[in-house]
């Protein structure tokens, strides 16, 4: 309402001076109900900054002595980092972090780009082409297979598109990713197998359910996902038996065994195991912390408490802490 008095104020008087202020202050009062949110920026603007940073990486390379050193292979252990920092930011929904640490993850990759080029190899245009070409592929519901390599690909509901083609029928999150690793295993240079894309390095409780997820998407799964609580059972009773004979290496088995079929139940009840650890582990971060402080407040430092002290202040970061 505020909104269109103020638009109507300004159409009859622009030129005005007490009712462009009129205008200016309810326009600040928008904008603070709106809940003060930013312009974003235009399509222009955002190629533009893109280019900037380009320019500004290809100086560093060129000038800056650290720059000028840096190979794939001395770039990787930081990539990593990076890209740590970033997942971090997110768990944290930490907008200004995630800002921040897409940079960095960003930068790398036009870094690893601009090495490629440096050997005729490809560069950041062959990156970003690839990738929208492998998109337009693999969405099929989307695009035709002849809007590959387009400048401007034509989705199949724009009516600029001539060819009359039949779209897949897809209509769930569910059918995508299944079309997806089918579609993989067809491309030429694609995954020679249903579990081949899943990443050596990657950390083993991602890689489990990457793996589970991947068979998944080919029919390779549980029909009816209660029917999962049964095999959970069964090897943690496995894992209890070897526990206790004291078989390290068979209990070793066990212990893997059991923890990928939990991940399993988490991924057939659509939880993320990974979110739902880190969790656990900065809960367990805040009270423990909790406990370490108050107990420093008592003058009674952690290696001098009883468990059962540890435990009364642990109970008491339980009702404080959320």
């Amino acid at each position: 309402m505020m909104f269109c008095t103020a638009v109507h104020i300004s159409l009859y008087y622009p030129y005005h001076d007490i009712f462009r202020c009129i205008y200016l202050d309810i326009s600040k009062n928008i904008a603070t109900f709106a809940g003060n949110k930013r312009k974003m920026h235009t399509r222009e603007e955002k190629l533009e900054a893109f280019g900037r940073l380009l320019d500004v990486l290809d100086q560093l390379r060129e000038k800056c002595p650290w720059d000028k050193k840096q190979t794939n292979e001395s770039l990787r252990p930081n990539t990593i980092e990076e890209t740590f920092e970033l997942c971090d930011a997110l768990m944290k929904n930490d907008t200004k972090g995630i800002s921040k640490e897409l940079g960095d993850v960003l930068m790398h990759v036009l870094f690893y780009a601009k090495i490629g080029s440096e050997t005729d190899d490809f560069d950041i245009a062959d990156v970003c082409n690839t990738q929208a070409d492998k998109l337009i592929f693999r969405h099929p519901h989307i695009y035709d297979p002849s809007q590959v390599g387009q400048k401007e690909p034509l989705p199949l509901d724009d009516p600029h598109f001539q060819e009359k083609v039949e779209r897949p029928d897809v209509k769930t999150a569910e059918q995508v990713l299944q079309n997806w690793e089918q579609i993989k295993l067809k491309e030429k240079d694609g995954n020679k197998s249903v579990l081949s894309g899943v990443p050596d390095a990657l950390p083993s409780l991602i890689k489990a359910y990457r793996i589970q997820d991947k068979a998944r998407n080919v029919g390779f799964d549980w029909q009816d996902r209660r029917d999962v609580w049964k095999k959970v059972r069964e090897e943690l009773d496995e894992l209890e038996v070897e526990l206790n004979k004291e078989d390290k290496e068979r209990s070793t088995n066990e212990l893997g065994d059991f923890l990928f079929s939990v991940i399993n139940a988490a991924r057939l009840y659509k939880l993320n195991p990974d979110n739902a650890l880190e969790r656990t582990n900065q809960k367990f971060i805040h009270r423990f912390n909790y406990v370490e402080e108050h107990s420093i407040k008592m003058g009674k430092p952690l290696t001098e408490m009883t468990l059962e002290e540890m435990d009364a202040l642990w109970e008491e970061a339980k009702r404080s802490l959320t």
